[in-house]
């Protein structure tokens, strides 16, 4: 066998078995995040669903998920939803814009199981 394909092969199992183990660790995280707002663990782990509980966990309705959809509005409004976010976990606005909103899976984590406590602002 060419040593490239081995090498090939090997790279693309380590990349999955990464992405398997991020996602799992995002995933706990994630029902974390929704346990402490008073929703369902569950609903962290069904796609476009948890967007819109998200927005709820944010203080806005869910149709507001809809946005989401729409090129450039989506980033735009995913600064506004991870800004409020933290506001409703008691964090400020750097923290959010850099852990919530560039790097969720640094601040879900410290807002799952740090000392931060939902309280809907």
């Amino acid at each position: 066998m060419d040593s490239n394909l081995i090498s090939e092969q090997l790279l693309s199992t380590t990349s999955v078995v990464w992405g398997v183990i991020f996602y799992i660790v995002y995933a706990v995280t994630m029902w974390r995040v929704f346990s402490k707002a008073g929703y369902p663990g569950i609903l962290a782990l069904i796609p476009i669903v948890n967007w819109i509980f998200l927005v709820k966990i944010a203080g806005m309705t869910g149709w507001a998920a809809l946005l989401y959809l729409i090129p450039i509005v989506n980033v735009i409004f995913a600064i506004v939803v991870a800004i409020k976010e933290g506001r409703n976990f008691g964090k400020g606005g750097v923290f959010s814009f850099f852990l919530l909103f560039l790097f969720p899976y640094i601040g879900h984590l410290i807002i799952g199981f740090g000392s931060a406590e939902y309280r809907k602002v």
